[in-house]
């Protein structure tokens, strides 16, 4: 049975800032170096945040379109081929494919996840 990475405690837990945003725009990442798409996610009142995400094997870009998602918001930017990531999608990871988190109900954009 795999066992977690590292235990931690609730203040380390909100450290992390997780919210949930629409996604507003995807299209084929041409430039990165394993197959992706290029994301537009709005935030509502944190405002609209790029990504890219590794999701090609199970999603197209148009059925990811008006999605809901959940991301982490409070990473560092990180420069992705032309483009510098604001955010990361989460999925749960099947070694290559990625099922992404989505609320099962829809929610105002921005909410945290708690």
């Amino acid at each position: 049975m795999e066992q977690p990475t590292e235990l931690i405690n609730w203040a380390d837990f909100l450290k992390m800032d997780i919210r949930v945003g629409t996604i507003i725009s995807a299209e084929v990442f041409k430039a990165a170096k394993q197959p992706a798409y290029r994301i537009n996610i709005d935030f509502g009142i944190l405002g609209i945040k790029k990504t890219s995400a590794q999701i090609t094997k199970l999603y197209s870009p148009e059925e990811i379109i008006g999605k809901q998602v959940v991301a982490v918001i409070n990473f560092p930017s990180k420069q992705i081929a032309n483009i510098k990531s604001e955010c990361l999608i989460l999925g749960a990871v099947n070694e290559n494919e990625v099922t992404l988190l989505v609320p099962d109900k829809p929610v105002k954009n921005g909410l945290r996840i708690g």
